[in-house]
């Protein structure tokens, strides 16, 4: 009986033992983080994503790990903020365009064409009071923003010349869905069409859609120059995403842990905005190498009929995204609307 007792107690042991363990080793456990895009890695938001990854995990010590899924590998454009609400991803980095069909449209003031002369203008707004209002707006949304990242800017892209404002009449141009970009491409006489960027290529390829706008660094990593005969190097817009996290995941994490990752996207921000002016210019340079597409610059008479064309969007996006946040855009980036 004594033997038994001795050896229940024992078995006890072991078995507390082992539970403990497991407890132990589950404390341990990484923190994951999914990070999930819709470009390829070796864009500016891929490599600002991967500069993130290493600067999360080495300064965390492996208590935290961040997965990546570049190039819509989980979520399309319209899938992947309802997966970051619902917490299957914890971490995105959407186009600014991205948060009108989400219901906060201020953010479409960043489509307003020809809103910035250069990338000290854009920020101006998101280094400023607008940027960091235009955050909170998210937060209702089960939303935190992290950073503004940039990614220079627009330009068109087609298989006829689009030098003029009557080259675009009756063009099926691609868009992320913005109203303001909608507005743009109508002003411009083409017939915008909402498309994920996912399916841009083959739509490109096939006549679906006859053009679209975009980066030099987009078009040339989805072999966009392959399948387009002509850019113009317009600069009428500009590209740049917010990186967000999952509102309740975020304010879950240890204090220490948040302190680290908000300096690990600090120094991924500094690394992406100063990469992205030259990787565009690589990228375009890539273009012009491959003779495949015919790169034009406007002429100053061209931009200005172009601007005549699209500044009545200005006007017209004032009851969608607010005539407080457009004129506060005014004031940040020095823009004076041509009339």
């Amino acid at each position: 009986m004594q033997n038994f007792t001795r050896r229940t107690l024992v078995q006890a042991a072991v078995v507390a033992a082992t539970a403990f363990s497991a407890v132990a080793a589950m404390a341990q456990a990484p923190i994951v983080i999914k990070f999930s895009h819709v470009v390829a890695p070796d864009t500016p938001k891929g490599k600002g994503a991967q500069r993130f990854k290493e600067l999360a995990e080495q300064r965390s010590g492996g208590r935290v790990k961040v997965e990546l899924y570049p190039n819509s590998q989980l979520y399309k454009d319209k899938e992947e903020l309802e997966a970051l609400q619902l917490g299957s991803v914890q971490m995105l980095a959407p186009s600014l365009a991205k948060f009108g069909p989400l219901g906060v449209k201020d953010f479409e003031v960043f489509d307003l064409p020809f809103l910035f002369k250069d990338s000290a203008a854009f920020r101006g707004i998101t280094e400023g009071p607008l940027g960091v209002d235009l955050f909170k707006k998210l937060e209702s949304k089960g939303i935190t923003g992290l950073a503004y990242w940039d990614n220079g800017f627009h330009i068109m892209s087609a298989n006829k010349p689009l030098h003029t404002v009557a080259d675009f009449k009756g063009m099926k141009m691609r868009i992320q869905s913005s109203k303001v970009l909608d507005a743009q491409m109508r002003a411009l006489g083409a017939l915008p069409q909402v498309m994920a960027f996912s399916e841009l290529y083959q739509a490109l390829q096939s006549g679906v859609v006859d053009g679209t706008e975009g980066v030099p660094s987009n078009f040339y990593t989805q072999k966009v120059f392959e399948v387009q005969k002509h850019m113009t190097l317009s600069n009428h817009g500009h590209l740049a995403y917010a990186v967000i996290v999952n509102k309740p995941f975020w304010d879950g994490l240890p204090a220490d842990i948040r302190t680290t990752l908000t300096g690990a996207i600090k120094d991924a921000t500094t690394y992406a905005n100063a990469i992205a002016a030259t990787e565009n210019e690589i990228a375009l340079d890539k273009i012009k190498a491959s003779g495949k597409t015919t790169i034009y610059t406007p002429t100053a008479a061209e931009l200005a009929e172009w601007k005549k064309a699209l500044m009545p969007v200005h006007k017209e996006m004032e009851s969608r995204v607010g005539k407080g946040t457009i004129e506060a855009a005014y004031k940040a980036t020095g823009f004076v609307p041509v009339k």
